[in-house]
């Protein structure tokens, strides 16, 4: 892309950052933008392209309002730059489901309950849904007691381990462990 095709200006005219043109994959489209390099993913996913589903919570990483898969593995998105994900495949709660086909993990969080205002909940389900993967694939946690097993179980205490890093001020955490481990043990929540 040229300059002009992105809306930057060349060097030197200006005391704005030239705009850095990139592609992402985000819920399965390309999405072409141009991004101040210094712009999060978490605020392209929000101002740019216009996806709420993902919050700002603490801007920090210290809250998990705005985990999203990158490559099926959840990432805060407010502590990585856009430009760093040129090509990537990045999943928002929007990605996930759509209501009437809603994921079994969205699905689980509604039967269970695992939510009360829903400001944290789709950083919830998505770090979720990245943490069974992670177990599927074998990785232990602090918590896991056999690192080497070849299948971790999956215990209340494991799953909230796992899940640490996402914060629900609402307090519903044991709706949220008991709607991850319905999904875990395959079975109806």
């Amino acid at each position: 892309m040229s300059q002009a095709d992105t809306g930057a200006e060349a060097p030197g005219q200006g005391g704005t950052a030239p705009l850095s043109a990139i592609e992402l994959r985000v819920n399965g489209q390309a999405q072409r933008l141009a991004v101040d390099p210094r712009t999060s993913l978490l605020d392209a996913l929000r101002e740019h392209l216009r996806l709420s589903g993902t919050k700002k919570g603490c801007d920090h990483g210290q809250c998990g309002a705005c985990t999203v898969l990158i490559n099926d593995r959840r990432v805060n998105s407010c502590l990585t730059l856009a430009v760093m994900h040129e090509g990537d495949e990045v999943v928002t709660i929007e990605g996930l489901g759509e209501p009437g086909d809603l994921h079994p993990m969205q699905r689980a969080f509604v039967d269970c309950d695992g939510f009360q205002c829903g400001y944290c909940t789709p950083g919830q389900i998505c770090s979720a849904v990245g943490m069974l993967a992670e177990v599927e694939a074998g990785w232990p946690s602090h918590a896991t007691a056999e690192v080497a097993s070849p299948r971790i179980a999956l215990t209340d205490e494991e799953i909230r381990e796992r899940m640490s890093g996402n914060i629900c001020r609402c307090a519903a955490y044991p709706n949220i462990v008991a709607a991850i481990r319905g999904i875990a043990q395959g079975g109806p929540v």
